[in-house]
Formats: structure tokens, C-alpha cells, sequence
């Protein structure tokens, strides 16, 4: 099954529809690191990791990792070793730390975009995280916390999301 983002704010799956927000620049097929846009296209979706601190493990088909406070996500390009994974955070490394303060993080799906054949600098750490409030994000997809744990139940790892 697909999840699809149609309209730039609306996210479908099956028969349910959740509201959503995306990158404060738009869609775009030529993602560049830092250009505030969500990538176009279909991607699979990696594991779930949440915040074990604040909520129960989600209730999903997909495997679920809990967030520690060293990890994070390499968004540096000029790091060609680490680019767009996940990483142990050290002083010396720049990335986007998942155990933050606010809740934005509390559960994040990473979005499969530039994770094959990675190509430093089109663009990193593009998840489907909460939002409370639907502002715009750097290029990721935010949806409500009730609205992401229904997402988490209905799919599995053979899902995909469609950016259109």
C-alpha cells in the first residue's frame, strides 16, 4: 500500500485522511541540503524511533528503536562516510540530534530519500515526525501525534509513501 501526499497538506492512506504539514518551500525533484524542500517521488519508510521516555512503544508492524540521547542524523555533505544515516553524535560531527526538548522527534519514520546510492548535498534526515501546530517544516512531513500512531497501525515495511 501507499501513502500518498497530494495536495501539500493532506496525507491519505486507504480510506483515512490526516492533515499534514511540509516543507515551508514546497516540493521539489531537485532537493539540495538546506533548500526547505520536501523531495518528490515514491520512497519506502525505514524503522520507527520514539522517545521511550515519554510514550509506550507505538502499536505498528514496523520495527520500532528507541531514542537515545546519542544518537542523531548526519546532515553534513561534506562528511561522505556518514552522509544521511544515523550516527553516535561526537563534538566533532555536524548533525540533526534526535533526542531533542521539544516534541517534534517524540516519533520519527525516516523517509527512504537519497539512503541508496547517497549523493551528499541533495539532501538528509527527511522524516515523518509530529508537529503540533502544522508549520511548515525544513522538508520533512509532520502530522499530529494521534494522527502519526493511527499512520503507525496501518502500515508495514512495505509501504511507501508517494510525494506528488
Amino acid at each position: 500500500m501507499i501513502i500518498n501526499l497530494k495536495n501539500k497538506e493532506t496525507l491519505t492512506y486507504e480510506d483515512f485522511k490526516f492533515r499534514c504539514a511540509i516543507g515551508r518551500n514546497g516540493i521539489t525533484k531537485n532537493k539540495i541540503e538546506g533548500d526547505k524542500k520536501t523531495p518528490l517521488g515514491i520512497f519506502s519508510i525505514g524503522k520507527v524511533y520514539y522517545r521511550k521516555d515519554r510514550h509506550k512503544k507505538p502499536n505498528t508492524k514496523l520495527k520500532c528503536i528507541p531514542i537515545t540521547k546519542e544518537m542523531g542524523w548526519c546532515d553534513n555533505p561534506k562528511d561522505k562516510i556518514r552522509y544521511n544515516k544515523l550516527i553516535k553524535i561526537k563534538k566533532n560531527i555536524k548533525c540533526e540530534k534526535l533526542f531533542r526538548k521539544d516534541n517534534k522527534y517524540d516519533f520519527i519514520i525516516p523517509i527512504s530519500y537519497n539512503t541508496k546510492k547517497i549523493i551528499p548535498g541533495k539532501g538528509s534526515a527527511i522524516f515523518i515526525h509530529l508537529t503540533n501546530n502544522y508549520k511548515k517544516t525544513l522538508g520533512c512531513i509532520a502530522l499530529k501525534k494521534n494522527d502519526l500512531l493511527i499512520l503507525l497501525k496501518l502500515i508495514n515495511k512495505n509501504t511507501k509513501i508517494k510525494i506528488t
